[in-house]
């Protein structure tokens, strides 16, 4: 059995990685209907893989014999009105969620909770890597987005992206 304030800090990150997807399909919307279509693929992927996330987490309480409890999911609030505006969003969520992400860690370490940590040690490398992907989407962007050939090469690139589930054995 986890630690309760563990096990709630999880909890609500299940939802919190909901509400990601929520928040990415809502990027992917608005290129879709920008026309910029690779855009919309590259955040309709990110959007399955936090979906993931949230599905790791709570088959881990599951696992552990603890109960899940989902909550509404919000309704994104991010006001969108240039192309670059959903990925600085994207960064500063990514962000956020790295800071949840470091907060259960945390609260694991001081229980010596080393199962959730080890299982969170997954989690804390993918965080760097969506940080790292999201910093490079608004580099490259700021770098190419103002052209419409760079735009338009840019967009056949996040074009290219396909989903792949994560390989976190539980």
């Amino acid at each position: 059995m986890l630690d309760a304030k563990v096990a709630n800090l999880i909890n609500e990150q299940v939802n919190k990685e909901f509400y990601s997807a929520y928040l990415y399909l809502d990027f992917s919307n608005y290129y879709y209907n920008e026309g910029l279509d690779g855009f919309g693929n590259w955040y309709k992927i990110q959007a399955q893989e936090e979906r993931d996330h949230a599905m790791l987490m709570l088959t881990y309480l599951q696992n552990n014999g603890e109960k899940v409890v989902l909550e509404a999911i919000a309704k994104p609030d991010v006001e969108l009105k240039e192309f670059i505006d959903p990925l600085n969003e994207g960064l500063k969520h990514e962000q956020y969620v790295t800071s949840l992400i470091h907060n259960i860690y945390d609260a694991a370490n001081s229980v010596r909770d080393f199962r959730t940590m080890q299982f969170l040690d997954w989690f804390v490398k993918e965080q760097g890597e969506e940080e790292k992907n999201a910093e490079d989407l608004v580099k490259k962007f700021t770098l190419f987005g103002s052209d419409p050939k760079g735009l338009y090469m840019l967009d056949n690139e996040l074009a290219a992206r396909v989903y792949a589930a994560p390989s976190l054995v539980l």
